[in-house]
């Protein structure tokens, strides 16, 4: 069983949500990410979403992509990340998935590139522009190796709905507003519609994470109070990292890390 459906299990049994904090490795810089990530295990995340940048980020606002171009001038590559994914493995069995984009792995080829993530430590992947139509080599790819997790959005038919839960491990991604990434205010009707309907329809075969907007407890509250399994924070990290000196980066990454898992204990 892989390690993410574990945490899942794990956190059923516990009465808990999961919640998903998601980073761009590399940004500010290495070392800010190794004290991000300590201050999100301390904190009680569940699972860690790792970045890595790429040069046409399409599913991301301008947070994340200013965030892309700081850790692509800082020199990222795919050996310096899977590098750093081990420094972090040495400290903590926190399932990881990489958010990146297509291309990435595809250069590299896909057993290839997902052979050496799973080897550095890597759970799971998000792919935000893998079309399922596209996707039979990289699922062949990661089966037995790593989870793919695909994304749905409030208006993805009931039919291709059924196609990507199929295909998706881990968890389903569902994309909480229209558009990109970022730190968006107020939650829309259609989202908490869409919670509803995805669960039913999947009959509680794969959890459901919320992602894109989420930036506040009461976001995370509010997801989760209308059935969602997991709610995935990312921009609001980031504008935390980039406006936190270094040397307090952990302890306040703990801090707001812990008022946002606070909201994902059931009652």
């Amino acid at each position: 069983m892989s390690k993410i459906k574990e945490k899942f299990m794990e956190l059923e049994k516990k009465n808990q949500k999961a919640l998903i904090s998601y980073i761009m490795a590399g940004f500010p810089n290495e070392k800010a990410t190794i004290s991000t990530v300590r201050g999100l295990v301390k904190g009680g995340a569940d699972i860690i979403e790792l970045g890595f940048p790429f040069s046409d980020p399409l599913a991301d606002g301008p947070v994340i992509q200013n965030a892309s171009t700081v850790s692509l001038q800082k020199g990222a590559k795919i050996n310096k990340f899977f590098t750093l994914v081990k420094k972090i493995r040495k400290e903590t069995g926190i399932p990881l998935v990489l958010m990146t984009y297509t291309n990435i792995l595809y250069h590299k080829g896909y057993s290839k590139f997902i052979k050496d993530a799973k080897n550095a430590g890597i759970d799971g992947f998000i792919l935000p522009d893998m079309s399922i139509e596209e996707s039979k080599e990289y699922i062949h790819a990661a089966k037995n190796n790593a989870d793919t997790v695909f994304l749905i959005s409030p208006n993805t038919t009931k039919k291709r709905i059924e196609k990507i839960s199929k295909i998706s491990t881990g968890f389903l991604y569902l994309v909480a507003v229209y558009g990109t990434t970022g730190i968006k205010t107020g939650i829309k009707n259609y989202t908490l519609k869409a919670i509803k309907d995805v669960k039913k329809q999947t009959g509680g075969k794969i959890p459901i994470g919320v992602g894109f907007g989420v930036s506040t407890p009461d976001d995370v509250r509010k997801y989760i109070n209308a059935g969602a399994d997991a709610v995935i924070v990312g921009s609001a990290y980031l504008k935390l990292i980039e406006n936190t000196p270094q040397n307090k980066l952990e302890s306040t990454i703990a801090a707001f890390t812990k008022k946002l898992k606070k909201q994902t204990l059931l009652k």
